[in-house]
C-alpha cells in the first residue's frame, strides 16, 4: 500500500512496531529508525545507492533486521509545492520498493530536511568530513521525526 494520507498509512502498519524514515539521493540513501512507540527517530545509517535490486535488497535487511512496521520516504517537493523530477523518481521507488516488502509506504515533504540536518551538524561542531559521512541519515531522521510528530498530534487532536 502506498499513500499520501498519514492516518491511512497509520491505520495500516503493525501496532507496536517501528518506522523507517528515507532520504533518497542520487547516489545514497539515508536511513532512520523509530522507536516502538514512534516518538523518536534516530539517524541509522547511510547506503551506497547502486542498481534497484541491489538497494532494495540492502533496504529490506534493514527492514528485517529491525522488524519495521512501515516506510516513511522524503519526498522533495519544489519550494513552490509543485512536484518535479526528483519527486516522480521517488515514487517510482516506491512502487518499484512495494511489492518486494510489503510493508504501508507513504511520502513526507522533505523540503529543508538536509538544511536543517547540515544546521545541526554544525552547531554540533561536527567536522566536514564526519558531516559528509552522516549528513543523509540525519536528514531521514528529521523527515522521520516530522510523521511522528504528526502522528502524535493525530493522537491528541483526532
Amino acid at each position: 500500500m502506498i499513500t499520501d494520507d498519514i492516518a491511512a498509512f497509520l491505520g495500516a502498519v503493525r501496532p507496536k512496531s517501528a518506522l523507517i524514515g528515507l532520504d533518497l539521493g542520487t547516489k545514497t540513501i539515508g536511513l532512520a529508525v523509530s522507536d516502538t512507540s514512534r516518538t523518536v527517530a534516530t539517524p541509522y545509517e547511510t547506503l551506497r545507492r547502486t542498481k534497484f535490486g541491489k538497494d532494495a535488497e540492502a533496504l529490506i535487511k534493514v527492514l528485517n533486521d529491525r522488524a519495521i512496521g512501515g516506510i516513511v520516504l522524503g519526498l522533495p517537493m519544489n519550494m513552490d509545492g509543485s512536484e518535479g523530477a526528483r519527486c516522480q523518481s521517488t515514487r517510482a521507488f516506491a512502487r518499484n520498493l512495494a511489492p518486494l516488502c510489503q510493508l504501508p509506504i507513504t511520502f513526507w515533504d522533505e523540503r529543508l530536511s538536509t538544511v536543517a540536518a547540515e544546521r545541526a551538524l554544525l552547531e554540533a561542531d561536527t567536522s566536514r568530513k564526519r558531516r559528509a559521512e552522516v549528513i543523509d541519515h540525519v536528514a531521514a531522521s528529521y523527515i522521520l521525526q516530522g510523521v511522528l510528530d504528526r502522528i502524535g498530534y493525530m493522537g491528541r487532536n483526532p
